[in-house]
């Protein structure tokens, strides 16, 4: 077990910024590939028109939203698996990685089917009508039925994650996006399906690879987690990973179901508008990618050492990861400015959705450090396993705050669309003021296995 010895011990006693940049790099090169094939998508769907960029924009919360408790379940599987294999427990972390397999294939198909047969009810809900609403429902019945393919492929990468191996799943999603990449031209243009061919080709890409990856956790190396047929069998963990998971599920799908309500004001000032916001988010989201990196990395190393008891060595990764994050966002923010007309450009040749998407993204990518700090807290409280603090900063950024300024903004100035951007801005500032708060409270380093054996001294690095 040579290669996850070497991970436990970079993690447990090793240089702390190489931990935290050896488990960041391929999980940043993972967000990578996902807003590759975002981009991919929203470049292939925008060639179609605004219409259809515009309908994909309003349900991909939607999708979100139930996407939200297959995240909220694995990331409970991840903290639970680092901080067993801190504790030296690994025989507890293969039996929680079983469940989690067996939990997040239940609840795809529990919630995906119903919700694709109601698929034109939530996006009226959501204000879709005429050709929005047609190309709407194509696309979110598509990716709805998928949920199996896309939770399992979510399973995978959590149950590894929580043994510190974040490179294997990278390339299986870099497989991933060469496949749609060369399924998005085919099947949407080609076979004429269409935005629906954008989410054939999501669903399909990321399924063949979501069965591989199940095919190498039940024939397993020496140095992984080799999951057994009867560690699938519902068991105690799936108790702790629901205790665990539920705060997050409801965190992610409070977001989720936020950024519908944000959406439905977005597109009451026009499709333009909602298309914008659409990519605008997308290129984003790809220099947002190392502090998402950084933030996903540290819920292993906070996990694997509030496992082992090094409280001092949690804070001190936490306070590292904070500065690490702030700086490369800072950096890469002030580089990546003077590149926002040409971006857009690439994805849109409408003047009003040009212009809106500038001025979008100009606000943002200044204030991407406040994202940086919000990743890191986030990534503290999941890998603690304290995910009602993840959940009060996901789901109050932007219920307490978010929505309520965008409607300030709208009734009492005359910003127009600006104004939610500057909501957006004012939301992320504040809520990382919240979760400093929590921080410093000191409540999220009680390990969440202590119960299950009596406690010895706390060790410090």
């Amino acid at each position: 077990m040579q290669q996850l010895d070497e991970n436990q011990e970079l993690i447990l006693q090793g240089n702390i910024i190489k931990a935290i940049l050896v488990l960041a790099g391929p999980i940043m090169m993972n967000n990578v590939v996902q807003s590759v094939y975002n981009l991919t998508d929203t470049y292939f769907v925008s060639q179609l028109g605004s219409i259809p960029m515009a309908a994909m924009t309003l349900v991909w919360p939607i999708v979100f939203f139930f996407l939200a408790v297959g995240i909220g379940i694995n990331i409970a599987g991840t903290s639970l698996i680092a901080q067993y294999i801190g504790d030296g427990r690994k025989e507890e972390a293969r039996r929680v990685a079983g469940e989690v397999i067996s939990i997040s294939l239940l609840l795809s198909l529990s919630l995906g089917i119903p919700a694709a047969i109601l698929s034109p009810q939530l996006i009226r809900f959501m204000g879709g009508e005429g050709e929005v609403l047609q190309n709407g429902v194509a696309f979110l019945r598509v990716m709805l039925l998928g949920m199996p393919s896309l939770f399992l492929f979510l399973a995978y990468a959590a149950i590894l994650q929580g043994q510190g191996d974040t490179f294997t799943p990278m390339k299986l999603k870099l497989s991933s996006l060469v496949l749609n990449i060369v399924l998005d031209p085919v099947l949407i243009f080609t076979l004429n399906f269409g935005i629906a061919g954008a989410a054939i080709a999501t669903v399909f890409s990321r399924g063949i690879f979501a069965i591989y990856g199940m095919k190498t956790l039940f024939n397993a190396p020496d140095d992984k987690l080799e999951i057994t047929l009867e560690d699938l069998y519902p068991g105690r963990k799936m108790i702790k990973l629901i205790k665990i998971g539920l705060p997050n599920c409801i965190g992610q799908s409070m977001a989720a179901f936020g950024y519908m309500f944000l959406n439905m004001f977005i597109i009451a000032y026009g499709n333009e508008t909602i298309a914008a916001f659409g990519i605008g988010n997308r290129i984003s989201s790809f220099v947002l990618m190392p502090a998402m990196g950084i933030g996903t990395a540290l819920a292993t190393i906070v996990g694997q050492n509030l496992g082992a008891e090094q409280i001092l060595r949690a804070r001190k990764a936490v306070k590292t990861s904070a500065l690490l994050s702030s700086m490369i966002m800072g950096g890469l923010g002030l580089a990546f400015y003077r590149f926002i007309p040409g971006l857009t450009g690439f994805f849109t040749e409408q003047e009003i959705v040009y212009t809106q998407t500038v001025d979008y993204l100009r606000l943002i990518i200044l204030t991407l450090p406040l994202m940086g700090f919000f990743q890191v807290f986030i990534g503290t409280y999941q890998g603690s396993g304290h995910t009602i603090y993840a959940m009060l900063m996901m789901g109050g950024r932007l219920w307490a705050l978010r929505i309520p300024l965008i409607l300030f903004f709208r009734e009492f100035t005359a910003l127009g669309p600006t104004g939610v951007w500057y909501a957006m801005v004012l939301s992320n500032f504040l809520i990382s003021l919240v979760g400093l708060g929590i921080y410093f409270s000191r409540r999220w380093e009680n390990r969440v296995i202590s119960e299950e054996k009596e406690l010895q001294p706390a060790r410090g690095y």
